[in-house]
């Protein structure tokens, strides 16, 4: 590890962003009130300084046509359940008839019995919107502004976090802005909140502590200048109290170079991820940036990272606390097992501390977040996005701490009352609504020839199941044109790629290295890179037999010995081998790819006795004839096969595969990919050396 010189140690600290107002007058012109509303949300959940994915909700108070009776009434819009301001459309809202929901305050029993107020929102539905409302609804029902936004930026947070957040709430605005001491959201805080405001007229807003700013406005824009000023005026005093000094006390230990931190995060993974506990795999994200580097370099660290987030928004993403560990030692397995171990003891001691006989059982007791000081914050979830997200809340909470220390001290919930929010009864109600997850979530996939044909048909089967799936190909402009096409299908964070010929022994361990730090490690390895060649033996040169052998052997070789660390770190994986009908059966004049193949055949029996004790399986599917979509049969391969049968290369060639099988059926990529899924997933766990042959039948290719 790289020790602080006194010079770095004085690097100041990071910034604060101001937001920029990017209300366009000429687009908002001509939009309903309701359009007003989305394009103002958009724009606030559009951008970072604001708020974070799926943080905050925005509201306005619309006049709408009752449905029943034809009259005009007053209906609140609000942001639902679940969904993201900045990316949301008009149905990501919810409709109520806003004098229902102020008459539930007729219905309310106290706080003891506050969550039994969620229940009665579905009765003030506007006009059947299926939308669920959130539990932030009271708070902008009871306000009586039109026009209200919620919002959790990291300098409003980094006050509300602050045991001197009061004091410069006031130094920062006066008495413009109010200030309510914690208290979970609900219908109460709403109450609070309309009381608050009604004994103190003339706020622009209210500070919630440990929660963030609501604020308001009498128009769209207005409402959206509020917002945009207040988190600047906040930003900006911070940035003062900050000036030029370093944050977290000084920075303690340099951060590695970046080649080298990708690189122990690769080697750090999989090993984490095979410790971790639990029945489905976890799937990781690296993150080394500025904010995460200046905070584990920090003096104050590991202090500060023991206190955990304060935000609810943030540690229902992250748990409220990390595990930390020496970047000198995370390549002993051993120790990595003992913090892992210490982390999960941890957490069960505070669900037995803070559970009562009514709350939901203890959840994952995994770490979220894992940071190392000089290489970064690695983040593991079920899945990538869920993982992603959970880093970029942590960077969140690492800004606020900041700012916090800056200004009085950084405050974190008191143990309690962080567990009453984790194990709500209403957040556990909205997990076991959550769809059933697809059987390859959780699992990492790297296919070898991924640009064409079987591996790209291959790669989608996958991804259509959940996996996170690395391309992998020797053609670069190939490949990018292939990763687009998954990227628009199943989005970026399940789609990587990365130049790979697999005879190249260094270009195979950085693609696995890729894997690793991409995802976590790599579960399911799909070895289809390959070429075909035809000639009569005494035409077979030693060049042509060396490259089949190169490319169909070695190849599959140097995969495979690149994915065994990392399936036996993991506990399991699975490999399979994209052979050929021509490895069982012989053909004329191809001797040296037939052989090639059979060789590879062999190899994954051989693989199939080393690895069956650390739970890794090795199969084969043999195909025959995939000529649609095929980049082998584009060339010289479909001349020189339709030469040994003596027919016309065109589509003469298909026509004599298809009648030569036994079901005179056409046999495609995706035929293929169906009998690799099988092999990666579940169904075939107890299968292992087994070969499925997808030639729509041929009795020469009858494995007995």
């Amino acid at each position: 590890m790289l020790t602080a010189t006194d010079a770095s140690r004085a690097v100041p600290a990071l910034k604060f962003a101001v937001p920029e107002n990017r209300w366009s007058a000429a687009e908002a012109a001509g939009r309903s009130p309701e359009e007003l509303l989305l394009y103002r949300s958009n724009l606030l959940g559009s951008d970072l300084t604001v708020t974070n994915f799926g943080g905050g909700n925005t509201s306005a108070k619309i006049a709408g046509r009752d449905p029943l009776t034809g009259g005009d009434v007053d209906v609140l819009w609000v942001k639902g359940s679940g969904g993201d301001i900045g990316s949301m459309k008009l149905d990501g809202f919810s409709t109520l008839y806003l004098d229902k929901l102020l008459g539930l305050e007729a219905l309310y029993r106290g706080i003891a019995h506050e969550d039994e107020m969620v229940a009665y929102l579905p009765h003030c539905t506007f006009n059947l919107n299926a939308r669920a409302a959130s539990i932030d609804t009271p708070l902008h029902g009871y306000l009586p502004f039109t026009h209200v936004d919620h919002v959790h930026p990291d300098a409003i947070i980094a006050l509300a976090a602050s045991a001197g957040g009061e004091a410069a709430t006031r130094a920062i605005w006066g008495g413009a802005i109010g200030w309510l001491p914690w208290q979970r959201p609900g219908f109460d805080l709403g109450l609070r909140l309309r009381d608050h405001v009604a004994a103190n007229p003339g706020l622009r807003g209210v500070m919630l502590a440990g929660h963030g700013i609501i604020c308001w406005g009498d128009s769209a824009e207005a409402c959206y200048r509020n917002t945009i000023d207040l988190i600047g005026d906040a930003a900006r005093y911070l940035n003062d109290r900050l000036g030029d000094r370093p944050a977290f006390g000084g920075r303690k230990a340099a951060a590695l170079a970046p080649a080298d931190r990708r690189a122990a995060a690769a080697r750090l993974m999989p090993a984490l991820r095979g410790l971790m506990t639990g029945a489905r795999g976890k799937i990781g994200h690296f993150s080394d940036d500025a904010e995460t580097l200046e905070f584990t370099g920090s003096a104050d660290f590991e202090r500060l990272a023991a206190i955990g987030t304060s935000c609810p928004d943030h540690f229902l993403r992250t748990k409220i606390a990390p595990l930390t560990l020496d970047p000198e030692r995370i390549d002993d397995r051993a120790y990595l097992g003992e913090r892992l171990d210490a982390y999960r003891d941890g957490y069960r001691a505070y669900y037995e501390r803070c559970a009562g006989p009514a709350d939901p059982a203890m959840r994952d007791p995994n770490p979220v977040v894992v940071l190392i000081p000089g290489i970064g914050r690695i983040t593991f979830a079920a899945d990538k996005t869920t993982a992603r997200l959970a880093g970029e809340f942590y960077a969140n909470a690492i800004n606020v701490m900041r700012g916090a220390e800056a200004i009085g001290g950084y405050v974190g919930l008191a143990e309690q009352e962080a567990f009453n929010i984790e194990y709500w009864a209403l957040e556990e109600a909205k997990l076991q609504r959550m769809p059933r997850p697809k059987p390859l979530v959780g699992k990492v996939a790297l296919v070898t020839g991924a640009a064409g044909g079987i591996g790209l048909a291959t790669a989608r089967r996958l991804a259509a199941d959940g996996a996170c799936v690395l391309l992998t190909d020797r053609d670069a402009e190939a490949l990018d044109g292939a990763a687009a096409g998954m990227v628009a299908a199943f989005g970026r964070d399940l789609i990587r790629s990365a130049v790979c010929d697999v005879t190249d022994e260094t270009q195979v361990a950085a693609a696995f290295e890729a894997a690793s730090v991409e995802f976590g490690g790599v579960d399911i390895l799909v070895c289809n890179a390959g070429l075909a060649s035809s000639a009569p033996i005494e035409e077979t040169s030693v060049a042509l037999w060396r490259k089949n052998y190169d490319v169909l052997v070695e190849g599959y070789f140097l995969a495979a010995r690149a994915a065994f660390p990392l399936m036996r770190a993991q506990k399991g994986g699975s490999i399979i081998f994209i052979g050929s009908k021509n490895a069982l059966a012989a053909t004329p004049n191809a001797a040296a790819y037939a052989s090639a193949k059979a060789a590879a055949v062999h190899l994954a029996r051989c693989l199939a006795l080393e690895g069956a004790s650390d739970g890794i399986r090795v199969n084969i599917v043999n195909p025959d004839a995939v000529i649609r979509g095929s980049r082998i049969w584009d060339g010289d391969w479909r001349k020189e096969r339709a030469g040994a049968y003596g027919i016309d290369p065109g589509e003469e060639l298909e026509d004599f595969y298809r009648n030569r099988s036994m079901l005179k059926l056409n046999v495609l990529p995706e035929d293929i990919a169906e009998a690799v899924l099988f092999f990666a997933s579940d169904a075939s766990a107890k299968s292992t050396a087994n070969i499925i042959n997808v030639d729509a039948g041929n009795a020469q290719a009858f494995t007995r």
